[in-house]
C-alpha cells in the first residue's frame, strides 16, 4: 500500500528565516526498526495546493563559506553537525547543561583509561535518556548503559571502553516542571604508542541495510597498505566477489559491485594482530565480526518535488513531504548510506563556523548521511506548509515533526522504518555528486575505479 503525504504550498510570501548549516561546509573523511511496521504511515498530512513562494533565505558568500570550512578543518566539530537554526528555536535556552546534567569523563578529556569511571547523573529531576556512543569513521557504536529506578544516574553495563576511541554521550533531562534540558560532550580514551587500531561500524551481530559498506578507519596512517589488506578480508554468504578500495592512508572500505542481497551473512576478519603497517608499528586486532543483512529498502528523495518515497524490497509504502537545500546551498546528488541514528541530539553552529546563530539542542530522528554533516532529520521549527513545498535547508533533508520527536510524524515514522546501512538516493538537486569518500558514498564510484583501488592490484 502507498501512503501520499502531500503538503500545503502558501499562496503569499513565506517570512521564514532560514540559517540551516549546509551539509557541505567541511569534509571530514571517513540500530532498529522500531515497533510499527512499514504499512502504517505518519498521520496528519494537508491536502495539496499549488502556488509560487519562496522564502527570504540569507546566504553567506562562498569565501565566508570557504572561511567557515578551513576554520572546522583547524578546530575540528565536537558537536554533531546538520540543518539548525536558533533564530525558529521554539522556546528559550535550557538552563546551564553543565550543571543540569553531570557527566564523567569531562567535556574534552584525552588519554581515558578505557576502565576508567563513566557515568551521567542529575542532582534535580530525572534522567529521560542517555546515549554514549564509540565514533567511528563509518558510523557509531553505542555503550550498552541503564538508567538506575529513581532516575538521576546512568552507568555502562561494564567497565570496558576501547582504546585510542572517542566517545560522545548525549543525555536528556526533565526537571520538575517537565522542562527538559539536553548536555552533548565527548571524550577520546588512551591511545598506546605505535599501535594500528582499525574502528568500524556497526558492531558485530547487528542487522544492516543492502547498502552497508564495511569501512574501518584507522588511528594512524598505515605505511604497509599490501600487508593491512592482505590481513582483512570480507565474506558474503551466498558468495559475491567483495572488493576492497583504500582512501589514502587511514582508510579501507569493502562493497559488492551492487548491493547486498536481502538475507546475506556477511563475515569480516580482522587479522591485524602483529602485522607490521610501518617501522614499529604493528596492528592489535584480532577478531571476527558477523552482520546480517536485512529487507531492502531505499528512499528516494526528489530535491525538485520535494519528496522521499521510500521503496521496500522494491515497493513503495511511502510517500512523504520534505524540505532539502535551498537552490544557493543544495543537498548533494547521488547515493548516501545511514551511517548513524540518533533518536534526538544538539546541532550547534558554533561547531561548524557559524557561531551563535544557531544552538538547538533537541533535534529529533537524526540520521547522518555524510561525514561532513548532511542528515535527515525531524524539524519542529519550521512552518507546516514548507515540507512538501519548498526547500529552504542548507544541505540537510528535513520532515515535519514535533519537538520531542512524535512517534507518528513522518520524520517518526521514516526514522523507526530505517537502519543503518540503508540506502538513500538524492535526485533533481542541482548540487554536485556526493564524493565517494564522504561517508559511504562508495556507490557512487564505478565498479572498475573501485577495485582499482586496492594495494594489492
Amino acid at each position: 500500500m502507498t501512503f501520499l503525504f502531500a503538503a500545503y504550498r502558501p499562496t503569499c510570501e513565506s517570512s521564514v528565516t532560514i540559517r540551516h548549516m549546509t551539509g557541505h561546509q567541511y569534509h571530514r573523511p571517513g540500530g532498529d526498526t522500531g515497533g510499527r511496521s512499514a504499512d502504517r504511515a505518519p498521520a496528519g498530512a494537508p491536502a495539496a495546493r499549488r502556488a509560487p513562494c519562496r522564502t527570504a533565505t540569507p546566504r553567506p558568500s562562498r569565501l565566508r563559506r570557504a572561511a567557515r570550512a578551513l576554520l572546522i578543518a583547524l578546530t575540528g566539530a565536537a558537536t554533531l553537525t546538520g540543518c539548525a537554526d536558533r533564530d525558529l528555536f521554539l522556546g528559550g535556552a535550557p538552563p546551564a547543561p553543565e550543571e543540569a546534567i553531570r557527566i564523567l569523563p569531562g567535556d574534552g578529556a584525552r588519554g581515558v583509561r578505557a576502565n576508567g569511571r563513566l557515568e551521567v547523573r542529575v542532582p534535580e529531576g530525572r534522567l529521560e535518556r542517555v546515549e554514549v556512543n564509540r565514533a567511528g569513521g563509518s558510523g557509531r557504536q553505542p555503550v550498552a548503559g541503564r538508567i538506575s529506578r529513581d532516575g538521576t544516574i546512568w552507568r555502562p553495563v561494564t567497565d570496558s571502553l576501547e582504546l585510542a576511541s572517542r566517545y560522545t554521550v548525549d543525555a536528556v533531562a526533565v526537571d520538575g516542571a517537565g522542562r527538559r534540558t539536553t548536555r552533548h560532550t565527548t571524550f577520546n580514551t588512551f591511545a598506546p604508542p605505535h599501535r594500528l587500531i582499525g574502528f568500524y561500524s556497526p558492531e558485530s551481530g547487528a542487522t544492516v541495510g543492502t547498502g552497508l559498506i564495511f569501512s574501518l578507519v584507522f588511528n594512524r596512517p598505515v605505511l604497509d597498505r599490501a600487508a593491512v589488506e592482505r590481513a582483512v578480508t570480507v565474506s558474503a554468504r551466498p558468495a559475491v566477489e567483495v572488493a576492497p578500495h583504500w582512501f589514502g592512508h587511514r582508510r579501507l572500505d569493502f562493497r559488492p559491485r551492487e548491493r547486498w542481497r536481502p538475507g546475506t551473512r556477511l563475515t569480516v576478519q580482522l587479522r591485524l594482530r602483529e602485522v607490521r603497517t610501518g617501522p614499529g608499528a604493528y596492528g592489535i586486532q584480532h577478531k571476527t565480526l558477523h552482520y546480517q543483512v536485512g529487507r531492502d529498502q531505499v528512499s528516494t528523495v526528489d530535491a525538485a518535488r520535494h519528496t522521499l518515497t521510500v521503496r521496500r524490497d522494491g515497493k513503495v509504502v511511502a510517500t512523504l513531504p520534505v524540505t532539502a537545500g535551498n537552490a544557493e546551498n543544495p543537498t548533494y546528488n547521488g547515493t548516501m548510506v545511514i551511517l548513524e541514528r540518533h533518536a534526538v541530539t544538539r546541532m550547534d553552529g558554533d561547531t561548524v563556523g557559524f557561531g551563535a546563530e544557531y544552538d538547538i539542542p533537541d533535534v529529533p530522528h537524526a540520521m547522518r548521511l555524510t561525514r561532513s554533516g548532511t542528515f535527515l532529520h525531524g524539524n519542529y521549527w519550521a512552518r507546516r506548509e514548507v515540507f512538501g513545498g519548498l526547500n529552504t535547508s542548507h544541505g540537510c533533508v528535513g520532515l515535519r515533526d514535533v519537538r520531542g520527536g512524535g512517534p507518528d510524524t513522518p520524520a517518526g515514522w521514516l526514522y523507526r522504518n530505517s537502519i543503518v546501512g540503508d540506502t538513500v538516493e538524492v535526485r533533481n538537486s542541482p548540487d554536485r555528486t556526493v564524493a565517494p569518500d564522504n561517508g559511504l558514498g562508495g556507490w557512487n564510484m564505478p565498479w572498475a575505479a573501485w577495485r582499482a583501488g586496492s594495494a594489492l592490484h
